[in-house]
């Protein structure tokens, strides 16, 4: 569903919509490949159906959010929510650090906590994989 993150992005102010034009480019490089769709009104990237990154437009930015973001290491990611989610946010295309964000989006595709079947468990996260 490209062409829908590539609407959202368009239909952003300027200054967001260089940083969401980033934000989409490195992801898919990195995650080439994972189901990229408009989840909740945002663009959100998975593997086998869980949740790993994605980003929205707020008032004073945009949202860089990882789900399993608290546990990656030296990340520099603010924890966001009671799970394990972390995030960081933009307000200017300068701020963006693509090195930064591909270790990130190299660290998310190996620590992952199941969000895809947490409704299933009650609520409870398990990590996936072996990290």
């Amino acid at each position: 569903m490209l062409d829908d993150i590539k609407k959202y992005n368009a239909a952003q102010l300027a200054g967001y919509k260089k940083i969401c034009n980033a934000l989409m480019k490195v992801i898919g490089q990195e995650l080439k490949k994972a189901e990229r769709k408009m989840w909740h009104g945002s663009p959100v990237w998975f593997l086998d159906g869980n949740p790993i990154v994605g980003y929205s437009v707020r008032k004073h930015g945009v949202q860089l959010l990882f789900w399993s973001g608290q546990s990656f290491k030296n990340s520099g990611l603010d924890p966001e929510g009671s799970f394990k989610a972390a995030e960081m946010y933009y307000a200017d295309i300068d701020e963006v650090k693509i090195t930064v964000l591909r270790g990130w989006l190299k660290q998310a595709k190996r620590i992952q906590w199941d969000y895809g079947n947490i409704v299933k468990r009650k609520g409870k996260l398990v990590k996936i994989g072996n990290w």
